[in-house]
């Protein structure tokens, strides 16, 4: 049987982000098809699930104090070694591409990258890496020119990366989009009154009122997520609709101040104003979905947005930024509504407008969430296209046809 050698920063119980969603989902539905392998970062994992093929590895204590970026390389170096035995390797974020370009030119075997984002189009993580920045941008540089295939999560990240890294041979770029766990994924009005109770505890426990309408918004607070965007947008809407933040992990201190600074400004002339820094376990942010009225994605960089679909598959209608991958998944005018944006081409991601993107972005929020019933229809609609376009099982059938490709070519 093929062995397959996923390599990945994030995976659970340490998740942060889409990408460690999309590695395990992926991981699990690959074991119906070849042998899967998961090395990880963040330290051994329990007995059980290292019983069931995963690896987890820790930053080497030589590297302890070093820039995070450099302490990267060198646990990418411990799993390079360790992948022997593998036929393919595939690697997820720039975390983990140097052990899997390392490791597939060390043991001869292709090397596949799923790209999740880029860096040349985040350089606000200068910020937080200093000349760290320099190191990651290099990795994927060269882990991505040096890969056998590289897999797009969706066709505008796949414009993005020929655009970015122009010397890569089109043909090896393909698009694999991002998948949902559906049956993971239902509203709690569809379970037992169990469920449905705890449901409303949770709600309740957040200081969230179900008989008003909400906004909700789920990420991490960095720059290309466009909280302070949505936050100045929020000031526009109507008095009884509320805000509901599932925002935490800043990426530096000066973001986190601004956020901070524009939450408070809200809660001066408005209520409703719900703040949940914390990650939340699955059935508490089902919950909080459930009980909002629309999903909001205000990013100005979104390769495809995992979130979307999970907001989808609880039956949310989605208001996202016309940008990257989002227009891909959300159907404009079906499942929700585009905020169209003019942005900068230095990489940032800025609105060339930030104001008429603000008003845009309220308008937008403020027709449906004052239509409960079209929301509810949207929602509908996007728990359909979720089962119908982004299933995991399909999603493993188009990534075993990418191995079986370049297998063929090596």
């Amino acid at each position: 049987m093929l062995r397959v050698d996923l390599l990945t920063r994030e995976f659970p119980p340490h998740v942060y982000g889409g990408a460690g969603v999309h590695v395990a989902e992926l991981a699990a539905v690959l074991a119906q098809h070849a042998e899967v392998r998961v090395r990880c970062f963040d330290g051994p994992r329990d007995a059980v699930t290292e019983a069931s093929g995963v690896t987890g590895y820790s930053t080497p204590a030589a590297l302890s104090r070093a820039n995070p970026a450099l302490a990267t390389l060198g646990t990418d170096l411990v799993m390079a070694d360790d992948v022997a035995g593998a036929d393919l390797v595939h690697s997820h974020t720039w975390y983990a591409n140097m052990a899997g370009h390392l490791g597939g030119l060390l043991h001869g075997v292709p090397h596949v990258v799923t790209a999740h984002s880029l860096e040349p189009l985040r350089p606000w993580k200068a910020e937080q890496l200093g000349g760290g920045y320099a190191l990651s941008s290099w990795a994927e540089r060269t882990a991505y020119l040096g890969a056998a295939g590289v897999i797009a999560v969706s066709a505008g990240m796949r414009a993005d990366i020929l655009r970015v890294y122009p010397e890569l041979d089109p043909e090896r770029v393909h698009v694999v989009h991002n998948g949902i766990d559906l049956s993971g994924w239902r509203r709690p009005d569809t379970g037992s009154s169990t469920v449905q109770s705890a449901a409303a505890a949770t709600v309740r426990r957040y200081g969230i009122d179900p008989d008003r309408p909400a906004v909700v918004f789920v990420g991490r607070i960095t720059r290309q997520k466009g909280l302070p965007y949505l936050l100045r947008a929020a000031a526009e809407l109507p008095p009884e609709v509320q805000l509901v933040l599932c925002a935490g992990v800043p990426d530096t201190p000066a973001i986190m101040a601004e956020v901070v600074a524009l939450v408070e400004r809200l809660r001066e002339t408005r209520t409703g104003i719900v703040w949940i820094e914390e990650m939340l376990p699955r059935p508490d942010l089902i919950a909080v979905l459930a009980a909002c009225t629309v999903f909001v994605c205000p990013s100005v960089y979104e390769p495809l947005g995992i979130v979307n679909l999970e907001a989808m598959a609880v039956g949310l209608p989605v208001v996202g930024t016309a940008t990257g991958g989002i227009p891909e998944v959300v159907d404009d005018g079906v499942t929700g509504l585009l905020v169209p944006i003019e942005q900068s081409d230095d990489g940032t991601g800025t609105p060339l407008d930030p104001d008429r993107f603000v008003a845009d972005l309220a308008e937008a929020l403020t027709r449906v969430a004052t239509d409960p019933e079209g929301a509810a229809a949207m929602g509908a609609a996007g728990r359909r296209r979720a089962e119908d376009h982004f299933a995991w099982t399909a999603i493993a059938d188009r990534t075993m046809e990418v191995y079986r490709q370049v297998l063929s070519q090596a």
